[in-house]
């Protein structure tokens, strides 16, 4: 009897220690000389953002220890991967760079590098998702787009600051929601230069832009498509693109305070409304175009 309760009690230990050394950790580490057999810990770190988002709990935080490449990576899960003061890196040539695919995850992405090589398929690809923050970020060298957006259901929400989205043969920014699938985003301090269009929005989607700079972006610099998407474009550097504000198809745009030269066309309201709050410089383009009127005045 003593026998059995010996083994007993060792089995419990046993199973009690597996448990505890599988537990998943709330803020957890990686490394460009770590381990993805390790326990993810600040002494014992994993080496890709894949190893160490498997040990890392919901609303947990993978931080980077240094400036190494750190693989793409599937969120499933609300999960901050937060490498602001070493900045981290993906290097995602011929696959996207990060997946996010829970209509419940919150995510938070910030101080990262992610570099497509030119035939990256998506910087950050979202399947669904609640919302998205993406701050201090780099997406380069895609042959899609930066950010995609392409949830069926729920509104997402994006929220973007003092990131950068360059030489994307696609969109910096795109959404293309379908069924039920709303975006809701809040751009501002950004860079989109040398994209095919800097932020372009089909149906269903609302845009808020301030604050920022487009240029080079071979189409259009903002473009808003459809009776059920709107952008508001405030305080922004909009030169040297095919087309500055461009809404389209029934779609909104409002503008305000913005800098519009040296593109190709300025203003294209192409039967849709792009009216202005005032304080617009439109001038210098080959043909500056015009809004379609003033907005409603201020309330």
């Amino acid at each position: 009897m003593k026998s059995t309760l010996k083994i007993f009690a060792f089995f419990v230990f046993v199973f009690a220690f597996a448990s505890i050394a599988q537990a998943q950790a709330t803020r957890t580490w990686v490394s460009g000389v770590g381990d993805d057999v390790n326990p993810c810990s600040r002494t014992a770190p994993c080496k890709t953002f894949a190893g160490a988002i498997s040990k890392t709990a919901t609303n947990g935080e993978i931080n980077c220890l240094d400036p190494a490449g750190y693989g793409a990576v599937t969120i499933t899960k609300s999960i901050t991967i937060d490498c602001e003061d070493t900045q981290g890196s993906i290097l995602a040539s011929l696959v996207n760079g990060v997946i996010i695919n829970s209509s419940t995850a919150a995510v938070r992405l910030r101080g990262i590098s992610i570099n497509g090589a030119g035939n990256g398929i998506n910087c950050v690809r979202v399947v669904a998702a609640a919302s998205l923050v993406m701050d201090e970020m780099v997406c380069a060298g895609f042959a899609t787009h930066g950010i995609s957006i392409e949830n069926t259901s729920g509104n997402f929400k994006l929220a973007v600051w003092n990131s950068s989205f360059r030489n994307n043969a696609g969109n910096g920014i795109n959404t293309f929601v379908t069924g039920t699938g709303a975006a809701t985003i809040q751009v501002s301090g950004s860079l989109f230069a040398l994209n095919n269009r800097g932020v372009n929005l089909g149906a269903a989607a609302k845009a808020s832009v301030q604050d920022s700079i487009f240029t080079n972006n071979t189409l259009e610099a903002i473009r808003t498509d459809g009776s059920t998407s709107t952008v508001t474009a405030t305080n922004n550097q909009i030169s040297h693109n095919g087309t500055g504000v461009f809404a389209a198809n029934s779609a909104g745009a409002r503008i305000g305070a913005n800098t519009i030269t040296l593109n190709t066309t300025g203003l294209n309201g192409a039967g849709a409304t792009l009216c202005s709050f005032g304080g617009n410089f439109v001038d210098g383009n080959s043909a500056n175009g015009a809004v379609t009127g003033p907005c409603a005045p201020n309330q």
